[in-house]
Order: C-alpha cells, then structure tokens, then sequence
C-alpha cells in the first residue's frame, strides 16, 4: 500500500513537470501584420535585342616612321594630350645631314664650274668673232686672187675650229648648269627626309599606346604609337544577321555602359554590310555623345526595340536584393513567404518576372521592415 501511494506521487510530479514545461513553450498569439499586395500581371511587355559591342574613337592614327634609323628620343607617354604638329619622337638622322652638307658642298663645287665655263664661254666667242672676221677677209681676199688656196683653208679651218670651241664652251655650261640643279635636288630631298626626323601628330588628341623607347630601330610601316581624337567615340556592336529588320541608319537606340553606370543616347551611323561568316553578325557603328568619362575600349550595350512580348511583371519595389539572390515577398492565405525569382528587364516602376511567380499572385509591397518570413499577415 505504501509502495504504490509513491508511485502515484511521482507520477503525479511527473504529469506536473510535463504541463508546466509545455506552457512555457506554447507560443503566445501574435497580432497579424498590415501590409498591401499588388497583382502579379501579364502584359505585353517591351521587348528589345542587345547588341554588345565596343567602344571605338572615330578618329584614330597609328603613328609610323618614314625613315629607317635608331629612336633617339620619346617625347611623349601613354595618356599625353598632344597637339597638331607636336613633336612625339625624333630619329638620329647623322647620316641624312652628311648627306645634305654633301650635296651643298657639290652645288657649291658646281656654281665655281660654272664661273670658269662663263669666262670659257667668253674667250671661245672672242676667238670666233676674230676668226669669222679673218675668214671674211681672207675670203674677200681669195676673190682677188690675192691669197692662196691654203692660206683661205686655213682661215676656213681656223674659224671652224673657233666655233666648235664656243659650242664646246655652252655645251659644258649646259653640263655645269644641269650639276648644280642635280645638287639642288638632292639637297631638297634630303631637307625633306630630314623632316620626317621629327614625327609628329597629326591632329590633337590623347595618345593611347606606345611601343617604341629610345635606342630602338624605327622603320617605315612599324607601328611606334596610336593617337586617337578624344571627344568623339563610337560604340561598334556586334548584331546578329537576324536581326538586321531591327537596325536603320539614323535610328536613335539607348546604349548602357556598366563601367560608366549610366545609358547614353547613340545613333546608328554606319551598317557596315558584309557580315561574318563565322559569327553569322554584321557590325553596326553607332555614335555617341560627348561625355568626359568615355574612353576607348569600354564595353556597352545597345537596345534595339523589337515587337512587343507578353510578359509576367511585377512591381519593381516588390524586389528584394541579397547579393546575387532576388525575392519578393508573397501573401498566402493570410501568411507572408519569401519566393525566390528570376528577373529579366526592368522599366522604371516595373520588373519582368521569368520565374518564381504567376499571374495573379499577390506581392506584398511596400514590404514592412518587421515582416518575416512566416508571418501573419492582414491584408488592406
């Protein structure tokens, strides 16, 4: 008797222990949250194609020598603003001003011929004025029978020979004449050559690649540096040979630049016409406003609009962003839970929904700050 009057104690304890363990973890009522829901809809939606491409200066210059010879100073570096006909780099050009002090030494050497032909070319026409004189009045003389036969032969010879002399003299001249003028040519050119030992720009702009130092070996047609004109850039984009009805010459499109974070407004000013038979694409140069962060090489991205789509869309401020996941937050029967979503294009107030939701589902939005998810919810 006594044995089972403790059993019935401790069992009663026990059943005590369990009920006031079990009230402390019963949750208490919570109030629900007041929130308001907009409808996911289906809408015929904007639809548009990317063309991703590259931005390009429209003016660009690959700077080259015309000479053959050894860099002896770069006046320039990466980034410079250079103007037209500044001087980028200069190339010893020893030899080409040997060359020109050659020539003015044989124009000079040519123009002291010239002098002794002018005193020549005057003897030999004194010489044949005297001859031609003697021969006229040896020839008078031979009609009176008062000379020889070989006395008027050897007048004859005497002014033959005096006007060989004198042609000999204007033919040297002729000769010197043509020296001096070969000595002039040659100095000119070389004065030309030695201007292309000094490249220059050829317009104002930035300079954007270097390959050259000094004490390299410059030769005609090997790229030294590239200068493009800054201000004007264009984005060339790859577009594919299907969507060619989407593009026309002067038609407006929207072009992003993520590494600008910002869309500028392009043009289409070239449809360049052959297309990539590997790609199946044809390039499509589109020009850009004249905005001071731009640079060359930035990636970008045109919009062109194609025909219209149904889409599912819901209320952009109904997205939640968590690195790279993105939800929103769903009234379900009276609670609030958290869906996962894939986006695709974004309007000002709207986003298009790829999955995770369907028409007519309610988004909570605005989203409280309290609201979690599992929480009950009333809707207004």
């Amino acid at each position: 008797m006594k044995i089972q009057f403790a059993i019935t104690l401790v069992s009663l304890a026990a059943l005590g222990g369990c009920s006031s363990h079990e009230a402390r973890k019963a949750p208490s009522p919570s109030q629900p949250v007041a929130v308001q829901t907009a409808a996911v809809e289906t809408v015929a939606w904007p639809d548009s194609y990317d063309a991703i491409g590259t931005v390009r200066a429209r003016k660009a210059a690959t700077i080259s020598s015309k000479l053959m010879g050894y860099v002896r100073e770069v006046k320039v570096r990466v980034g410079d603003r250079v103007r037209p006909g500044q001087t980028l780099l200069s190339i010893d050009a020893r030899d080409l001003e040997a060359n020109r002090q050659r020539a003015e030494a044989g124009r000079q050497e040519a123009r002291s011929a010239a002098a002794e032909v002018d005193n020549a070319i005057a003897a030999a026409k004194a010489n044949l004025e005297l001859a031609q004189v003697t021969y006229k009045r040896f020839e008078d003389l031979y009609r009176k029978k008062s000379v020889s036969n070989q006395e008027f032969d050897e007048a004859a010879t005497r002014l033959k020979g005096a006007q060989a002399s004198y042609e000999m003299a204007l033919a040297k001249k002729k000769q010197v004449q043509a020296r001096i003028e070969q000595a002039e040519q040659e100095i000119r050119a070389v004065t030309v050559n030695l201007g292309y030992a000094e490249v220059v720009a050829p317009f104002a702009g930035v300079v954007t690649e270097k390959n050259v130092d000094p004490g390299n070996l410059a030769a005609p047609g090997v790229p030294l540096m590239t200068i493009e004109q800054t201000g004007d850039y264009r984005l060339e984009a790859s577009v594919e040979e299907s969507r060619l009805p989407l593009v026309r010459l002067g038609q407006t499109v929207p072009v992003r630049f993520d590494a600008l974070a910002r869309t500028l407004p392009g043009r289409v000013a070239e449809i360049v016409p052959a297309v990539d038979a590997a790609s199946r694409s044809f390039t499509v140069k589109i020009d850009l406003p004249a905005v001071a962060e731009m640079r060359s090489g930035i990636f970008g991205r045109a919009a062109f609009p194609a025909t219209p789509r149904q889409a599912v869309v819901a209320p952009l401020g109904a997205v939640v962003e968590r690195g790279q996941l993105q939800s929103v937050m769903v009234a379900d029967h009276g609670v609030a839970r958290v869906r996962l979503v894939t986006l695709g294009r974004r309007s000002e107030d709207r986003v298009e929904v790829l999955s995770g939701l369907t028409a007519g589902e309610l988004v909570i939005f605005p989203i409280p700050a309290t609201l979690e998810d599992g929480a009950r919810i009333e809707v207004r």
